[in-house]
């Protein structure tokens, strides 16, 4: 519960000069530029469906859940009493709450439930909305969401696990999945001598002798399995076809606890109220998922949709940084005025609230790739292969500094753990490591371009609208135009470079299109022009900073 009526009048001084208390707060009703996105990009009947979380997420008691959850962590248990391997791991009250707001209204599940028809463009909102309650239990919501491109692959496999999937129902008891409510996917993907370089994977899967059972057995070793207590996790494992995509699900068909040992939980920098594991399997049954030898594939289509979610989620947290810095700012004074008054101070402030602007923008406008490819749409197709990897690339590289200057903005007050900047700086740099670190999303920006031709026409088709409305994108496209046409190999070194532009460029055409103009035209200067820089608040002379100021809360 928030805290009521502390006293000010204390023993040796009376505190004044500090914020009230935030209150409830509207997340949706008071973000102009996310209800202006959900107006050009989504159907009406997703800021309708949105309303509702929109005041839940930001009220005071889902915020005192976020921190409780992130303040006691998932522990460990690993046997019961009389030594029976249980491989459980128990959560904070707080955490199982905060579940049942995203999946007992169906986020998880919205994506699918209303595909091609504005389902990516609420999923993607509720994620924005949910990450500013507390982002680590975001994770198992995008692994179950994201799931579901995968089942598709196996008949079987989506009949059995599809409708548990997009139940409306958080159900966290460990039990066979067909005596439960609802069901929560995860992946293990990545191994020690690997990494990211899954291609080196040394789990093998052994097809079972008994004509009687047509699953599998996996063994071998997981360097990180997000959200443990799934139901059932998509993996990947050696055969002899090559690496193959599998389904582990927490019970056998005969309602056997299967043979995934967890190791030890990460003690994870960030994302606390998040369980990820170091597990092993023992002899696991299977099911194969997709083509033999084609696991990579087949996985991919899992991850392109949690590289999305990725690009959102530090749109949400620099969201919620944002307003915490604006709160601060607009009441305490300094030097006899209030910061928010201060010249130097709107210049941060309308910096940050450009980041979010772009950024938000950005994540939108690629959730509208993925449901116009999903109506058969192939320039949106296209579009799709690209987006998520720029977006998830530059929000993520973004995340970090804006959290830090949000935290100078209040100050020592910001760098305590009272206050949400400091679990936020911690979390900041998660999704830009999860789902491909930075090189590795460069690297495959420059796969797409080079193998999706496409995917670069789509990209010009999106920005061509915004030529000769503000000479920096003019002149930032221009460039762009004499550097795609290198070879890849002459491109790598620059690839970082590279991404970063086409992200930046699709950011300011889409507000020059659709924002007001005092934010396109300084977005544009500050991010595209001769003066641009990488520390937050350097803006053009005579920036419209009271005009972006206005724009931040409503």
């Amino acid at each position: 519960m928030p805290d009521h009526a502390p006293r000010t009048r204390l023993a040796t001084h009376r505190v004044t000069n500090q914020p009230a208390l935030p209150g409830d707060i509207d997340l949706l009703g008071g973000d102009p530029p996310l209800r202006e996105a959900l107006a050009r990009e989504a159907p009406d009947w997703v800021a309708r469906r949105l309303a509702p979380l929109g005041r839940e997420a930001g009220s005071e008691r889902v915020q005192a859940l976020g921190e409780a959850a992130n303040r006691h962590p998932p522990a460990l248990r690993l046997f019961d009493r009389h030594g029976r391997r249980l491989d459980e791991v128990t959560y904070h009250p707080a955490y199982h709450e905060l579940m049942h707001l995203a999946i007992d209204h169906g986020w998880h599940a919205v994506a699918w439930q209303e595909e091609g028809c504005g389902g990516h463009q609420a999923h993607v909102a509720a994620l924005y909305l949910l990450t500013q309650a507390e982002p680590g239990f975001c994770c198992p919501i995008t692994m179950t969401h994201a799931a579901m491109p995968v089942l598709r692959h196996s008949p079987r496999a989506k009949a059995h696990w599809a409708p548990g999937l997009l139940a409306w129902d958080y159900d966290p008891r460990p039990l066979p999945a067909t005596e439960k409510t609802g069901l929560t996917f995860g992946m293990a993907m990545t191994e020690k001598q690997g990494g990211s370089d899954v291609r080196s994977n040394s789990t093998r899967a052994a097809s079972q002798a008994d004509p009687g059972d047509d699953g599998w057995r996996l063994t071998g070793h997981k360097w990180f399995c997000s959200a443990p207590m799934s139901d059932a996790f998509l993996t990947l494992a050696q055969t002899d076809a090559g690496l193959g995509c599998f389904l582990v699900p927490r019970f056998t068909p005969d309602g056997e606890r299967n043979a995934i040992e967890l190791q030890r939980l990460k003690e994870k920098c960030g994302n606390r109220a998040n369980a990820s594991a170091e597990i092993e399997y023992r002899g696991a049954w299977a099911e194969p998922v997709g083509p033999p030898g084609r696991g990579i594939a087949t996985l991919l289509e899992m991850v392109q949709q949690t590289r999305l979610d990725a690009a959102t989620a530090p749109v949400g947290m620099m969201r919620q940084a944002l307003l915490a810095a604006w709160r601060h700012v607009r009441e305490r004074h300094a030097f006899g005025r209030a910061l928010a008054e201060q010249p130097l101070m709107q210049a941060v402030i309308a910096d940050l609230a450009l980041e979010v602007e772009g950024a938000l923008a950005l994540a939108m406008r690629t959730a509208r790739a993925f449901d116009g490819a999903a109506r058969g749409d192939e320039s949106e197709r296209a579009l799709g292969r690209l987006l998520p990897a720029l977006a998830k690339y530059w929000h993520n590289k973004r995340s970090p500094g804006f959290m830090a200057e949000a935290m100078e903005c209040l100050g020592g007050i910001g760098y305590v753990e009272e206050s949400p900047l400091a679990r936020l700086y911690r979390e900041a740099p998660v999704n830009s490591i999860w789902e491909g670190s930075g090189n590795v999303i460069c690297l495959d920006v420059l796969r797409v371009l080079d193998r999706h031709p496409a995917a670069l026409s789509a990209f010009w088709q999106e920005v061509t609208p915004a030529r000769g409305q503000d000479r920096h994108l003019d002149a930032a496209l221009a460039e762009l135009e004499r550097l795609v046409v290198e070879p890849a190999e002459a491109l790598e070194p620059r690839a970082r470079w590279l991404t970063q532009r086409l992200a930046q460029c699709l950011q300011a055409a889409l507000l020059v299109k659709h924002a007001p103009a005092e934010v396109a035209d300084t977005f544009c200067a500050a991010r595209l022009g001769g003066g641009a820089g990488p520390v937050y608040g350097v803006l053009p002379s005579g920036s419209p900073c009271a005009a972006l100021l206005t724009r931040i809360e409503s």
